[in-house]
């Protein structure tokens, strides 16, 4: 492309809307053009409004961006990254897709509606195809896509391909989440710190309803989610970046181990064929010594895209158990939505835009 796409950062001060912005700041086909923030953040450079918290060039070199109210007409870019809150998503993003916005949600606002794709690009592209409906029962003229649950978007990226193998029958998963996850400042340190904390509100509830979706077949223009039983005990951790889940899966045949890691490591999505700008060379890493993954040794392979699967044994309850670790604030969050937008730019399906 011979020009770079201008987009808009909602949220653009918080953990998630810094991360935005440095992924941004040097991307090939999209331009930062907006930044935008709460109220007592609007009307102020961003250098003023924003407390960088991430290594390298701080405000990713951005800081003299004004910061626009979320109201602001100017954000209608063709495309919108949203790190907002759910209850600011559920009136904001629907204006800007409205008129016009393709908006990248990292939101819970609309995840589990039928018509909005719930989007991993290496689990399930097909689901892009629901923008047809969305913008037909809805007269946007933009589009909202969102990206999953942090914990459930590592998840799915494990489970699909065995899913594709085998068929998942039951899933059993326990996580230990990142402080990250839970923004900033988040959860007070004398809370955390030499502590776990074994209740993330409405945690274990998305990861159960998301994975359904996330590992469902579309037929025609409805999604179909996958139907098998799982718990999810989810808990914060004294850890600043990655989550871990240990997880044991039934899978039809009651595959060996080798089976299961050969379908693993083999595993490659459409990100990977179409080298989208964001994407790892290859999504899952499986490890082989005993005492990995470990999220501060392994998130942050391939700017924090990459999932990362170790200890990979028979497990005697539902016959297989594995760890996971991935960078909940890069491929949960960040990077999962610019790799949606990278995704739908070369599908063609950003409104206004040729496939590119």
């Amino acid at each position: 492309m011979s020009e770079r796409i201008p987009v808009t950062v909602l949220g653009a001060t918080g953990v998630v809307g810094q991360r935005f912005v440095r992924r941004l700041a040097g991307h090939p086909r999209f331009r930062l053009a907006h930044l935008a923030a709460s109220e007592k953040s609007a009307g102020r450079r961003y250098r003023e409004a924003c407390d960088w918290r991430l290594p390298g060039e701080p405000w990713a070199g951005c800081g003299d961006f004004e910061v626009l109210p979320v109201a602001d007409a100017r954000l209608a870019t063709p495309v919108v990254f949203s790190a907002l809150d759910a209850a600011a998503a559920r009136t904001v993003e629907p204006e800007l897709a409205h008129a016009g916005a393709a908006v990248f949600s990292n939101a819970s606002a609309f995840r589990m509606e039928e018509d909005v794709p719930l989007l991993v690009p290496e689990v399930d592209p097909e689901s892009l195809a629901l923008l047809d409906r969305q913008r037909r029962e809805r007269g946007w003229r933009g589009a909202i896509v969102c990206n999953p649950n942090c914990t459930a978007t590592i998840l799915a990226l494990a489970l699909a391909p065995l899913h594709r193998a085998f068929g998942v029958e039951a899933l059993l998963v326990s996580t230990l989440q990142a402080a990250s996850g839970a923004g900033h400042p988040g959860v007070a340190s004398l809370d955390l710190l030499g502590n776990v904390v074994p209740h993330i509100r409405g945690e274990e509830e998305k990861v159960a309803e998301e994975i359904g979706k996330l590992l469902g077949t579309l037929e025609g223009e409805r999604l179909v989610p996958a139907a098998f039983p799982v718990s999810a005990a989810c808990h914060r951790v004294p850890v600043v970046d990655g989550h871990t889940e240990a997880v044991s899966v039934k899978l039809g045949g009651d595959p060996p181990p080798a089976a299961v890691r050969a379908v693993l490591e083999a595993f490659r999505g459409e990100p990977q064929r179409l080298r989208l700008p964001s994407a790892p060379s290859r999504p899952l890493r499986v490890h082989d010594a005993p005492d990995r993954p470990q999220p501060r040794l392994d998130v942050d392979e391939e700017a924090g895209m990459v999932v990362h699967v170790g200890r990979l044994r028979p497990c005697a309850v539902l016959g297989t158990k594995l760890t996971l670790a991935g960078h909940n604030a890069e491929r949960g969050a960040a990077g999962a939505s610019l790799l949606n937008a990278e995704l739908a730019l070369a599908r063609g399906r950003l409104p206004g835009i040729p496939r590119g």
